[in-house]
């Protein structure tokens, strides 16, 4: 027995030097395993590393309050957020190395974690709470302040971190491979270029500095100086705008280079499900409202039609497909479910203890969490929103049924394209929510302050499950301890959430969000839309809503995947087609040769590629960011000539890169 111990405790130290010494994550990271086969992350499993020290604490804490900031006044500028999980991580990663840290990937990890809580958060703040002031230009007795803002931020990042958690087995461990996870792929090949030491590892990280060099640097002249134009599109020659006029039949590109990496990890199966949504809406749906329908629409140019009618059916398809994707993972929710009853009854007692890199907070304190998050959420609707507290209970149980049925959704989008639908989720939200509003007699403009404020409440906390569900997974990838990340994840929401209150009430003071000088804020602009007249008094395309869900209903019982189709159909064409176009060069380069060794290399190297494109063009947009707040105007050159032309040849140009250079590996 004891010679058995030691031979155990031997190969048990031998993992450990071994995993201590990895430079590239494990042969089956990104694969489905075999049967009985696991997966061993980067850090042991029954070893401990430092993680939660005051310097990762710290850093996390700075990084949120610093993305908080430029992801809110870039998101409201031109309603696009970068995800700050990369760039956090590229940044970490610079100041462990500067600083000389040992066993710093603990730490790297944590710091992403908590830095990487400003997007999630800026993303359910700056989508819905904006739309007060837009309203309060028509409505001036619509008031807002910091604290309704702070606390509906604060309220939803909790909720989302809480509702997510009895999900993360089901997600990260039980659907490994399952999913491509591509920007928590791309993230982590960032962290661990932190470890490379040895001649291949450090080789490894050189590809991807170079590549972050080359997508980073590409992206930023796009977006601060317009060399080239950003998307090229047919309606700017005279041939496409007579096309489009006759027929809305429109063609477009984002040229990109982070939206080419994400596709090609993405890969071909999803990419070509999501592009067949956009194709659906541009090429089919457009023309025939653009045809048949009434003599308004048919004056409309495409984009147009998109935004207020053919976007609907995806939202209404999205909204389905949700739906349809809580009865399948019912079992999952009803496990979850389960287990927290038995720990609560203390029926776990003599179970068998978890390793350290699959232990959650128990599920004991998340039912108690919860408990406690929920009753200040109806305190905060009856004494700060509402005020009635019938009311406040109605409005109170709305959020928790959707927020939490709707997690396993967020999380599963995430998953597939690395993008969630949190805006189409939240427009739905709003729309059940205020046609029972209505029903209950708060209607009105307190009526849309209550429907504003509890959509924020709503779209943070379905932000906050997308965003969290890529953060558990980088570090199921190198073996960080999973009650750790969901501990101080709390106060990174916690600082995210003010820092986000105050850059809006200042981007209101500074700017306002109407008038001459106003921030464009479209997601909250749409969903000012479609509030006012369902609280004013108005009509609301129930129809085009239903039509959705129809088709995602359809597509299930076909065996496409709904959630992926509907997404292709609510995002502009012009982001999906580099998308295909990544899947497509990921395909050719699995194809690129009859050894499967010599393919399976090429593909490694191509998806470190596609990482530094993405990770380059989500820091270098940070700086674009600081540049346009600095005064520098965005360019706007979408419909001449010659940009369009140059925007062809360096998307070419960058195309090539990506699919040259992956087939450059050799077998190892």
């Amino acid at each position: 027995m004891k010679k058995t111990e030691r031979n155990a405790t031997a190969m048990h130290d031998g993992d450990f030097r071994a995993s201590v010494e990895a430079t590239e994550l494990p042969e089956n990271a990104f694969r489905e395993l075999g049967q009985d086969e696991e997966y061993h992350p980067v850090m042991h499993p029954a070893h401990d590393y430092p993680e939660v020290t005051p310097y990762s604490v710290t850093m996390g804490l700075i990084l949120a309050v610093v993305f908080s900031a430029a992801a809110a006044y870039l998101g409201l500028k031109v309603g696009q957020v970068f995800e700050a999980a990369i760039p956090i991580a590229i940044i970490a990663v610079g100041l462990s190395g500067a600083l000389k840290k040992k066993n710093a990937i603990g730490q790297n990890v944590i710091i992403q974690s908590i830095g990487a809580c400003s997007g999630v958060i800026v993303a359910g703040a700056i989508f819905t709470l904006p739309a007060l002031y837009i309203l309060q230009a028509t409505y001036p007795e619509i008031t807002v302040n910091f604290l309704e803002i702070f606390l509906s931020s604060l309220f939803g990042g909790v909720l989302g971190i809480l509702f997510f958690i009895p999900f993360r087995r089901y997600f990260v461990k039980d659907m490994h491979g399952k999913y491509p996870f591509p920007e928590a792929t791309a993230t982590t090949q960032v962290l661990m270029s932190g470890q490379s030491k040895s001649a291949a590892g450090g080789g490894q990280a050189k590809l991807l500095v170079v590549a972050s060099l080359i997508g980073g640097i590409y992206d930023y002249i796009v977006a601060t100086f317009g060399w080239w134009t950003e998307t090229v599109t047919t309606s700017a020659y005279t041939w496409g705008q007579a096309i489009a006029a006759k027929t809305k039949l429109v063609f477009s590109c984002n040229t990109g280079a982070a939206v080419l990496g994400l596709g090609y990890i993405i890969g071909l199966k999803y990419a070509f499900v999501i592009f067949a949504g956009s194709i659906f809406v541009w090429w089919i749906i457009l023309p025939l409202l653009g045809t048949y329908g009434a003599a308004d629409i048919a004056m409309m140019e495409p984009d147009a039609i998109f935004k207020n009618y053919a976007r609907l059916i995806g939202i209404g398809g999205i909204a389905m497909a949700g739906i349809i994707g809580i009865i399948k993972t019912w079992p999952i929710i009803r496990q979850a479910a389960g287990l927290a009853g038995r720990e609560l009854r203390g029926g776990n007692s003599g179970a068998k203890k978890a390793v350290r890199w699959q232990l959650d907070i128990s599920m004991k304190h998340i039912a108690y969490f919860v408990f406690i998050a929920l009753v200040a959420v109806l305190v905060f609707f009856w004494v700060g929103v509402i005020g009635t507290f019938w009311q406040a209970l109605v409005a109170w149980i709305v959020v928790t049924v959707i927020a939490f049925l709707f997690t396993t959704v967020a999380a599963n989008a995430i998953a597939i394209v690395g993008s969630n639908p949190v805006s189409g989720m939240t427009l739905m939200t709003l729309i059940v929510a205020s046609a029972i509003f209505v029903a209950i007699g708060l209607n009105g403009t307190s009526g849309i302050v209550a429907s504003m404020v509890i959509g924020g409440v709503v779209c943070t906390a379905l932000s906050m499950a997308g965003g969290f569900v890529t953060d558990l997974k980088i570090g199921y990838w190198l073996g960080s301890t999973p009650r750790k990340q969901e501990s101080w994840k709390f106060l990174g929401t916690l600082v995210s959430a003010a820092t986000v209150g105050a850059v809006i009430l200042m981007l209101n003071n500074v700017y306002s969000f109407t008038g001459d000088t106003a921030l464009a804020a479209p997601q909250a602009n749409a969903m000012a839309k479609v509030i006012e007249p369902m609280m004013m008094g108005g009509e609301t395309p129930w129809m085009l809503y239903l039509v959705g869900a129809i088709l995602a209903v359809v597509l299930n019982w076909l065996g496409v995947p709904a959630l992926a189709f509907c997404l292709g159909m609510f995002i502009p064409l012009s982001l999906n087609t580099p998308i295909l176009v990544g899947g497509l060069i990921a395909w050719l380069v699995n194809r690129s040769s009859k050894d499967a060794d010599v393919c399976k290399a090429r593909n490694d190297r191509g998806t470190l590629i596609a990482s530094g494109l993405i990770a380059g063009g989500a820091l270098f947009g940070v700086f674009a960011a600081v540049t346009i707040m600095l005064g520098k105007d965005a360019p706007v050159n979408g419909g001449e000539f010659l940009p369009q032309v140059l925007g062809v040849v360096a998307y070419l140009g960058i195309i090539a890169y990506l699919y040259f250079n992956a087939r450059r590996a050799k077998k190892a």
